[in-house]
């Protein structure tokens, strides 16, 4: 099972909305016959292509597989059917698929066909791989991840607003690779006025991460790298109060505009999960990131920390005001061992 966990995570950030699985299969006498991984949205399924690779071999052998095999016709036919017609005597699954259109079908069907089925082996693994689709499978949102940099002293920028570079290479270089595994990057309108950022994953994923920018009133510069979208596609969500010359200048541009009614962290990301995003990156400043955290769309923090005293007054720090007036209504995070990414330190927390 550890292996086929290990080949679901070689597609991380290619599968959505779709989850990442993995396979193996054993023959009759253990052996190694066949692996196989889901490589992206509409690619065949891990389970197909392992019993593709071991063919008549893997009649009365096993299959080790990440989630549940799928019982409903999408992109590609039923896996579990195929799982019967290859003849398979057992199946090992990790998870169940919380899909509504698998959600313990897939099981069902294969113990109706006489295949012996064994789950929950290295569930907590496989649901730790899976943990943004099962998220959007609860929720309806995407899961959320909130990263910023700063300094030792907690500023995000200088008094100025100068805000590059405050972490080293290696640590840009990682969050290059977070924006991989993410489907979208997602940046307020002062982001866009202060930074100009490309917010690419530098060539890591191929296409790349949809970049969008949530702006109630379109106060954006005219020129912006995000609105050359040869390197990554843009989406801009505004709100109803939006002029309608901005919109007409984002038309003209050719970038794409969606109309949020009610202009919240929380109804971007139930359009976004329509869209087939299962993880989004915030990498916003302060007063959209405190919006976010305070619609609940922000469920891993990833921060930065370089080892520099920025200083200055008023703070420029990276959560705007949460409203809360005493210390028992700030709720914990569940913090991972942080770990040195060049001369910064990556510090990881999760929501309780």
């Amino acid at each position: 099972m550890r292996r086929a966990l290990q080949l679901a995570a070689l597609a991380s950030g290619h599968t959505s909305p779709n989850p990442l699985v993995g396979a193996v299969l054993l023959d009759r006498q253990d052996v190694l016959v066949g692996e196989g991984f889901h490589a992206r949205a509409g690619a065949p399924h891990a389970e197909v292509m392992a019993l593709a690779q071991a063919g008549e071999r893997a009649r009365g052998g096993t299959l080790v597989v990440t989630l549940e095999p799928c019982c409903h016709h999408g992109r590609t036919p039923p896996c579990s059917d195929a799982v019967i017609r290859a003849g398979i005597g057992r199946v090992v699954i990790a998870m169940g698929d919380p899909n509504p259109r698998v959600n313990g079908g897939g099981i069902a069907a294969l113990r109706a066909a006489g295949v012996q089925v064994i789950s929950g082996v290295c569930s907590a693994e496989a649901r730790e791989l899976n943990a943004a689709f099962l998220h959007r499978m609860a929720t309806g949102r995407p899961l959320g991840i909130l990263k910023w940099a700063m300094g030792i002293d907690g500023r995000i920028a200088l008094t100025n607003g100068a805000s590059q570079w405050i972490s080293g290479p290696a640590a840009r270089q990682w969050v290059h690779g977070l924006r991989r595994r993410c489907d979208a990057v997602i940046v307020g309108g002062g982001t866009v006025r202060a930074d100009d950022p490309l917010l690419t994953s530098r060539g890591q994923r191929q296409p790349e991460p949809l970049r969008v920018v949530l702006s109630r009133s379109l106060d954006l510069p005219t020129e912006a790298r995000l609105w050359d979208q040869c390197a990554a596609p843009t989406l801009v969500a505004h709100g109803v109060e939006a002029p309608p010359r901005a919109r007409f200048k984002l038309d003209e541009l050719g970038v794409e505009r969606l109309l949020l009614p009610n202009c919240t962290p929380t109804a971007l990301l139930q359009a976004l999960a329509q869209r087939g995003c299962n993880q989004v990156l915030w990498e916003c400043g302060p007063v959209l990131a405190a919006a976010a955290l305070g619609d609940g769309c922000v469920q891993r923090i990833a921060a930065v920390i370089a080892p520099k005293v920025m200083g200055g007054t008023p703070a420029r720090t990276p959560v705007g005001d949460l409203g809360f007036t005493a210390m028992s209504q700030v709720p914990s995070w569940r913090s991972q061992d942080p770990h040195k990414l060049g001369s910064d330190l990556l510090w990881e927390l999760n929501q309780r």
